[in-house]
């Protein structure tokens, strides 16, 4: 579909529909993974509205320099690494670029996960159903490698949760992703932001706040 226009006012309000749809995995052995950034705030009430614990999956697109806008995979906190080899193929990416990339991503994703985790330790994962919740979906390339991250540390089902996705997006979660929920799957989509009124930046300030705030909740049920 297309939109005429903004289809969330808010990154809260997304979450908050978001939940309604994903009600039917309520339960002790779910965890609620953010993408930071702006997958954080919409996780976080999916998370208090199912009554599951929060964490996240720090992830980070690999650019290529020079050529705004191409991303040519990601790689996660934990040094995995999910490569988008069509795209590297036809853009015609060269070793030194993508090696250049790979390692600015790896030092940009060490430093958030430094700065989000503290003394916060990982949610444990090992036979439980993880929610990977990101904000938006142009390429699946953050999504796919938080996927592979949560299976690594022994996620028994993984179900991705965006509010709006561009349609193929999803096609590279195959083999990696137990199912897909999204509310809205748009034509033409090349930025998050055409989705919402209002997607202002999200510091690490932020996201160590709302995740203080989650960790506090009494009513998630922890591993």
């Amino acid at each position: 579909m297309t939109a005429a226009g903004p289809l969330f006012p808010s990154r809260s309000e997304a979450g908050r529909q978001m939940a309604g749809v994903l009600s039917y995995l309520r339960g002790p052995d779910v965890v609620v993974l953010g993408l930071p950034r702006g997958g954080v705030p919409v996780a976080a009430e999916v998370a208090r509205l199912l009554g599951a614990p929060l964490d996240v999956v720090v992830v980070r697109r690999v650019t290529v320099p020079g050529r705004p806008g191409l991303v040519a995979g990601a790689v996660s906190e934990d040094d995995i690494t999910a490569l988008d080899t069509e795209t590297i193929k036809t853009h015609l990416v060269t070793w030194q670029e993508l090696h250049r990339a790979e390692r600015a991503a790896r030092v940009a994703v060490q430093h958030s996960a430094a700065v989000l985790r503290e003394s916060r330790w990982c949610e444990p994962l090992v036979g439980r159903t993880a929610v990977v919740v990101d904000d938006g979906m142009a390429t699946g390339a953050t999504a796919r490698v938080a996927c592979m991250t949560a299976r690594e540390r022994g996620a028994e089902r993984i179900v991705v949760a965006v509010p709006v996705a561009r349609p193929g997006a999803a096609a590279l979660l195959a083999g990696v992703a137990d199912g897909v929920v999204c509310l809205y799957r748009l034509h033409g989509l090349v930025s998050v932001g055409q989705a919402y009124r209002d997607l202002p930046p999200v510091s690490d300030e932020e996201l160590v706040a709302v995740l203080a705030r989650a960790a506090a909740r009494p009513s998630a049920v922890r591993g």
